[in-house]
């Protein structure tokens, strides 16, 4: 009878824990904002797909009078969330009182939750003249390519940055470096936050300096699946085959590039930073190289170290470039990058040779930071 009762509440104890653990809590986001025209709508977009995995345009409030807007979402308990809010698009995103571009509100859900914002100011009201969060514009010559398809994955567009030298060297041949997230890296204008990476700019002087070899970017579009298309999923699969089997070919057919392993590289930041590592870690028949700025190696669900961990075949022959900051998610983030870089060691490879690792302190997660450590992994891929 003891065993029966002690079982009896274990059963009952576990029953409870787990519907703690799954319950699902409600948060009611409303926003206050004044002088909005009729025809104006809030949108959240955010890291969930509750919240249009950063589509500015998917997930609309609900108007309650003329300057309340506001909706309820159910998360269950310790999901991270960060969001922002926009008109519609990420020219008309909401800033903050002084008229800057804010950072991602961030929250982690414990409980039933009513939260307030007031937004005062939005960017497609402020003057052009002042909007110093638009920097740069695109320098050299870029080539769009619109709506490629790839199997098990949604179409999506690509840009081309064409080195210096090649309308002029009609014999030359060049590297090709395949980066994500690819509206954010030469046009203030495409950039989802409204700046850009400035890497054209960057691979421009450090070519013109003589620091790195010419090279080809190619910048990769991503989709409203973005967080799935960039992990260990069924679509991240796709998206690595997508890549591998009709993007590459198509630009080594339309481009002079140099096709091997030894001259195709890649790069992203956040989960543009995993897929890298995943595609070189996963596919060194095929790229030679990763750069991983602040990675989603090791957080929440996600731990790619593990795989990394329990590979036990020889040494593989890529080159890994890896940095992280120190602040807001990037303070998060580090652990993974932490642990990444010393399962890497232990396997051989070696810090200030085949492996390097930055840590800048006092950088957070953005487009103006990585744009800042750009020299940094363009030396390390492709310095002379």
């Amino acid at each position: 009878m003891k065993k029966f009762l002690l079982a009896t509440a274990f059963i009952i104890l576990t029953s409870i824990f787990c519907y703690s653990q799954n319950k699902q809590n409600k948060i009611t986001i409303i926003v206050l904002t004044h002088g909005l025209d009729t025809s104006s709508v809030v949108y959240i977009a955010g890291n969930n797909s509750s919240l249009g995995d950063w589509n500015p345009a998917e997930i609309n409030l609900t108007k309650t009078n003329s300057s309340t807007w506001e909706k309820s979402f159910f998360f269950p308990a310790g999901t991270e969330l960060e969001f922002k809010f926009t008109k519609g698009s990420w020219n008309t995103e909401a800033l903050t009182n002084n008229g800057t571009v804010p950072p991602n509100y961030r929250l982690t859900i414990k409980k039933d939750t009513t939260i307030y914002f007031e937004i005062k100011k939005w960017k497609d009201e402020i003057s052009q003249a002042n909007q110093t969060q638009y920097k740069g514009q695109i320098t050299g010559t870029v080539k769009y390519f619109h709506n490629l398809m790839g199997k098990g994955i949604k179409p999506r567009d690509i840009i081309v940055w064409l080195p210096p030298s090649y309308e002029k060297d009609k014999t030359k041949r060049y590297p090709v470096l395949y980066m994500h997230d690819g509206q954010n890296l030469f046009d203030p204008k495409t950039s989802a936050f409204g700046i850009d990476w400035q890497l054209d700019e960057s691979a421009d002087s450090l070519i013109k300096a003589g620091s790195i070899k010419e090279i080809i970017i190619v910048g990769i579009y991503n989709t409203s699946d973005r967080s799935n298309e960039y992990n260990d999923t069924k679509l991240g699969q796709a998206y690595m085959n997508f890549i591998i089997d009709s993007l590459k070919p198509f630009i080594d057919k339309n481009f002079r590039t140099l096709p091997d392993r030894g001259n195709t590289a890649t790069g992203g930041s956040s989960m543009g930073g995993l897929i890298s590592m995943m595609m070189v870690w996963e596919h060194p028949e095929v790229f030679s190289q990763a750069a991983c700025l602040s990675p989603a190696f090791h957080i929440s669900d996600i731990n790619y170290v593990k795989k990394v961990e329990d590979y036990t075949g020889k040494k593989k022959p890529i080159r890994i470039y890896i940095d992280v900051g120190t602040v807001d998610l990037d303070a998060r983030l580090k652990p993974g990058s932490d642990e990444m870089v010393k399962v890497l060691e232990h396997k051989g490879y070696k810090l200030n040779d085949d492996l390097e690792y930055f840590i800048a302190n006092g950088a957070t997660h953005n487009e103006a930071a990585w744009a800042k450590r750009n020299w940094r992994y363009l030396e390390f891929m492709f310095g002379k």
